[in-house]
This record gives C-alpha cells, sequence and structure tokens, in this order.
C-alpha cells in the first residue's frame, strides 16, 4: 500500500442527495470558519509534501504518499460514491479511507470489526450503504455490496489528471454518518454536513495551537467522533498522526515509555483514561515525558480529586484542556484550559471539591441556556438530523428565533463571562467509557430475551467509572439462578461492549412510581433487590 508514486488525481466532489439535510442552512456558513476540511488538507499536501503525515509503528507515511493514496481510492470509489462504509481500525488504511471517501464526495460510514454481526449489518443496511472498504469480505458478501481492499491499494505509475472537472461539494452535503444510542433499541445514524466538520476542525487547530512540529497521538476508537479531533485538524495542519498499538496495551508503563519514544507532543484522553493515568503517576510518582505540551480531555466530568492530585505532579508546563460537545453539533464545541500555562490564575481549588467548569463556547459556535437550564447549540456545525428518522429529528432541533438549535439535554449554568459548568442530565442518558448511551436502547435488547419479563437499566458509578446497571424480573418459566450469565452472552451477541451493563441483578419486581413508570433512582432498585 506504501508503495508507487501516482501524480496529482482530484475525483468530482458531490453531494448525495438521499440523505436528508440538502438545503438546511444555519445563521453562519463555514466560508466565515475556514475552507472546505479537503480543501485544507489539499493545502497542507502542497506545503508539506515531505513532511510525515503518518506514522505507524515507526514506518513513515510523508503528506505526499498520503495524497497519492487518497487520489487513488477517489478514483477507484468514483465521483459521488454515496456511503462508503470503513471497516475503521488504527491503521494507515482507516485514515486513507476517511480522506478517499471526502475526497470523492462521498459521505464515511466507520464500522468496528469487532462489533456483532448483525449490529454490522443493521448499520450497513440503516445508511444504505453502497460499499465497504476493508480485508474482511464477509458484511459486504453478506449484503450484496461492493469491497475494496485498502491494504491492497496501489497507485499506477501514471495516469490523466483530472482536475478540469472538478466541482466543489456543496457546503451542506453530507460528509459523514456516526450512530448514537437510541431508545427504541436501534442506534440513530446522525448525518454530519462538511461545513460542519470544516467549521469544528477550523476551530480545533486554533485552539490545540497545531504547528507542524507537532506530533499528535491517534487514541481514540477509530468508531467514534473523538477520532475526527486527533486526525482531522492534524492533517490541516501539517502535524504528524502517530499510531501505535502501544496506545492500548492496558499498561501504563507500556503507554508512557511509547509516548516518550515517539515524542507525543499532543495526548487526546477519555477523561475516565486520564483519571487512571493521573493515580498511576501520583501513586508511583512519575511525570508525563518532557515532550508532551498539550492533554486533551473530554467524555464525562472531570474528578475534583483527579484535577488536585495533577495539580500536585510535575504538569505546570503542560497545557489540560477540558472539553465538551456532542456528536450531533460536531467534536468540541465548549473547551477551558484547567491547568497549566494558559489556565486562569489563581484558578479553582480542587482540593475543595470545585465541580470543573466544561468550558466556553468556541469561535464558531452558537449557544443559548433555555427552559430548565438546557443547553442549546446553533451555528455551522449542527448536524442535519438523523436518517430515516424525522420525529427524532425534530424532537432534538428546534427552531429558534427562526435558527436551528440541538437541544442536548444537558443543564448548565454560566458566569457572566459565559463559563459553562456541567448541572447534570435532563433524562437519562449516560456517557460509558466516554460514548453517549440512551439506557432504553439496552432495556430494548434485554427485554428481547425470552427468559425476562421486565428489565431497567440505570446509570452508576463503579470503582470510579460511570457505567450501566441492569435489574431483570424473570419470566415465571425462566431458570433465575443463571438469567443473569444467559442475557449477559445474549447482549455480547448483539451490541458493542459499551452497551453491556456492568452489573446484571435478578428482582423479584420493579419499583414503580404513583403514575406506574419504573422509578430509576437506583436506591429504589437496590432496595428491589433485596
Amino acid at each position: 500500500m506504501f508503495e508507487g508514486r501516482v501524480p496529482d488525481r482530484r475525483a468530482r466532489m458531490g453531494a448525495r442527495e438521499a440523505l436528508p439535510g440538502a438545503g438546511m442552512s444555519n445563521n453562519r456558513g463555514a466560508s466565515e470558519v475556514g475552507s472546505d476540511l479537503f480543501d485544507a488538507f489539499r493545502q497542507t499536501t502542497l506545503r508539506f509534501p515531505d513532511r510525515p503525515a503518518l506514522i505507524h509503528h515507526g514506518r513513515t507515511v510523508s503528506y505526499r504518499r498520503l495524497d497519492e493514496l487518497v487520489n487513488t481510492l477517489a478514483a477507484q470509489l468514483g465521483s459521488n460514491p454515496g456511503v462508503v462504509a470503513v471497516q475503521a481500525t488504527h491503521t494507515p488504511e482507516t485514515v486513507v479511507g476517511l480522506l478517499g471517501v471526502l475526497a470523492a464526495g462521498g459521505v464515511y460510514c466507520p464500522v468496528d470489526p469487532a462489533f456483532p454481526a448483525d449490529r454490522r449489518q443493521a448499520m450497513l443496511s440503516a445508511v444504505d450503504c453502497r460499499t465497504v472498504l476493508g480485508a474482511d469480505p464477509g458484511p459486504a458478501d453478506q449484503l450484496g455490496l461492493r469491497q475494496l481492499d485498502l491494504s491492497r491499494l496501489e497507485t499506477p505509475a501514471e495516469h490523466p489528471a483530472a482536475t478540469a472537472d472538478l466541482r466543489p461539494p456543496a457546503a451542506d452535503a453530507p460528509a459523514y454518518v456516526l450512530f448514537t444510542s437510541g431508545s427504541t433499541g436501534q442506534p440513530k445514524p446522525v448525518v454530519t454536513p462538511r461545513r460542519a466538520i470544516s467549521a469544528a476542525v477550523h476551530s480545533l487547530r486554533h485552539l490545540f495551537g497545531l504547528a507542524p512540529e507537532d506530533r499528535v497521538l491517534q487514541f481514540a476508537s477509530l468508531n467514534w467522533d473523538t477520532c475526527f479531533e486527533e486526525i482531522l485538524p492534524t492533517l490541516t495542519a501539517g502535524a504528524a498522526l502517530v499510531l501505535d498499538r502501544e496506545a492500548h496495551s492496558g499498561s501504563f508503563p507500556r503507554f508512557l515509555r511509547m509516548v516518550e519514544r515517539e515524542r507525543i507532543t499532543v495526548l487526546d484522553l477519555p477523561t475516565a483514561f486520564w483519571h487512571e493515568l493521573v493515580l498511576h503517576l501520583t501513586e508511583d510518582r512519575l511525570a508525563l515525558p518532557d515532550c508532551v505540551r498539550l492533554l486533551v480531555i473530554g467524555g464525562e466530568a472531570a474528578s475534583p480529586a483527579r484535577l488536585a492530585d495533577w495539580s500536585r505532579l510535575d504538569t505546570d508546563r503542560i497545557r489540560l484542556l477540558n472539553t465538551y460537545g456532542c456528536t450531533e453539533t460536531t467534536l468540541v464545541t465548549h473547551a477551558v484550559d484547567l491547568h497549566g500555562p494558559e489556565a486562569p490564575s489563581p484558578g479553582w481549588d480542587w482540593a475543595a471539591g470545585t465541580p470543573a467548569p466544561i468550558g466556553r463556547a468556541l469561535p464558531h459556535v452558537v449557544q443559548q441556556i433555555g427552559e430548565r437550564g438546557e443547553l442549546l447549540i446553533g451555528g455551522p456545525a449542527l448536524a442535519l438530523g438523523y436518517l430515516g428518522l424525522p420525529e427524532a429529528t425534530e424532537a432534538r432541533f428546534t427552531l429558534v428565533d427562526g435558527e436551528r438549535r440541538f437541544r442536548t439535554g444537558d443543564r448548565v449554568s454560566s458566569t457572566p463571562d459565559g463559563l459553562l459548568t456541567h448541572l447534570g442530565r435532563l433524562d437519562h442518558e449516560i456517557k460509558v467509557r466516554g460514548i453517549r448511551v440512551d439506557p432504553g436502547e439496552v432495556e430494548a435488547h434485554i427485554a428481547s430475551h425470552p427468559g425476562v419479563q421486565a428489565v431497567a437499566v440505570v446509570g452508576t458509578t463503579l470503582a470510579g467509572r460511570s457505567a450501566l446497571v441492569a435489574y431483570l424480573v424473570p419470566r415465571t418459566t425462566a431458570a433465575a439462578g443463571t438469567l443473569d450469565t444467559d442475557v449477559r452472552s445474549y447482549l455480547r451477541g448483539r451490541v458493542p461492549g459499551h452497551l453491556v451493563p456492568s452489573r446484571i441483578t435478578v428482582v423479584p419486581r420493579l419499583v414503580l412510581t404513583a403514575t406506574g413508570k419504573v422509578d430509576r433512582a437506583g436506591s429504589h432498585l437496590r432496595h428491589a433487590a433485596h
């Protein structure tokens, strides 16, 4: 895949009209916050052709070579290829897949090869996928789709230029589709337009202060949007994106050695992972390697106790940046430095348990605080909606004074200068491993088990981490003694790991409210178990 060279080729770009949202606009256009994302990548390849773009286990892919591979893939996909599913793994092939789909004017849709087969097929069917990129031909064969093996992508020695008929895609043309949790038991496909990802990436390059000398670790799952805030700002700033299996070894000593060996300057970590990293550094009296200048966290609330520990470590040189955002509002919408050279002075008293703020709105973001303190987000980075789910789209995307807003469901408070603090949810959604989960989706899957009469799933904290707990009422014929393990095995064959509850408890009944609904207060459900 990394051998050979090809002259510059550009595939025709276009929007797929069948996807929702064509023609929808917001109060600010992407032109106010930068050019189209792919145009920014093109300019970067022209400025830094010989700089490393990708570093994978010591092997380097230059910007020139990456551009060649992207052009070749775009040419093979053809103009306007529709939704293209990519079997997403921590490899250069996935990055080539992402950029190649965007170059062709297609719609990128990552699919985790580790997901259960039924889940993957349901995802591909839900988005009307046309092509699958990856080494495993199974999903494509089962659904009769076109399949391309990225590991065998070769650039021909020469071919005619194709720049004369280049048609830049519309700003509201879909760029990618990601799935979020849905209360019906089926994930909801979120359609994000090119203007949204272009606006967000433009802001993040400036927020992170990225320069060509930076080396950014690709840590996040490639099936969730956090990976885009690692990949796309890096590759539109001329910096190097580092992919290394040691990042996912489960060993903090190996992780830290890798960071030092690869001279990582920017880390973007889930808050839960950062919590455990801080404990490791504190208990072993260690420090992060000197190369790290910026550490970005996000996905759930930062613990004041861990922030107090962090501030006592040798970390004053490192920016600790807390971030907030939703899939429907595209990557990060709010951020604040909690510690380090750009944090406010004198800062916060973490030892006193002060809640960590989630930040101020980035330049491209329009924010409002609505009824019951709900945070509403507007601006050019809004998603188009949920594919094929008009009622769900109408429920979460609303008009305020003629402008579209996304109802986040998060309650916030604000200081006079716009610094927000999270006060909790207005619904039952929680974050598990930094991924938003609607307990209703888990309940729907558990309820389909033949041995379950009733179920309630709630969020709680176990061993310092956000987790799901399920309470099951067995059918009279069910073997109650093994129902918990039976349901766990049942779920593992149907849903991703983050939707499998950490604890499953069989109870004789569920506690109901006066209106006949399940009382989701954890103490009441625990009481039912005794």
